[in-house]
């Protein structure tokens, strides 16, 4: 397998139907998220916890709790798109819903690299500019969730 590009990578929302594992996941239903400018980076990241001993006079670092961080997503705005539609209503309620995202790597025959998290819709945020530019509106999905990752496979 070789690296890919970003260009044909889709991210679609789903319900609030609970899902902690790959079986769950895939049973939901999705919407596609379209018009999507920018998928913003998502993945754990561990809290540094640190500790400094008085006896040895050295300080100590530990993994804490893991954070999967907040996924940016920036999308020309398309009132009329349902996936846009739906995550415009998640932002209005306190429900974590499944989100999937599918990256343009499968190799000839193949699957593509699925992820699956839960997350909060935590903002909606309408970005006009100037009068050449394009009207976005700007997800921050707060994932609440371990990542799951399918990776590509051959056929």
């Amino acid at each position: 397998m070789t690296a890919s590009t970003t260009a044909g990578a889709k991210i679609y929302i789903g319900t609030t139907a609970a899902a902690a594992n790959l079986t769950a996941f895939e049973a939901d239903t999705y919407t596609e998220i379209k018009e999507v400018e920018d998928l913003g980076e998502f993945g754990d990241e561990s809290a540094e916890v640190e500790f400094t001993s008085i006896g040895d006079s050295r300080k100590r670092r530990y993994k804490g709790t893991r954070d999967a961080g907040v996924l940016e997503l920036v999308c020309g705005r398309d009132p009329l798109d349902a996936g846009q539609i739906a995550a415009l209503a998640a932002e209005q309620v306190k429900d974590a819903y499944n989100f999937k995202v599918v990256v343009n790597d499968a190799p000839v025959g193949g699957t593509p690299t699925t992820y699956y998290f839960r997350a909060l819709v935590m903002s909606a945020k309408n970005s006009f500019g100037t009068v050449d530019n394009i009207v976005k509106v700007t997800f921050n999905l707060a994932i609440n969730s371990a990542i799951i990752e399918e990776v590509a496979a051959a056929a």
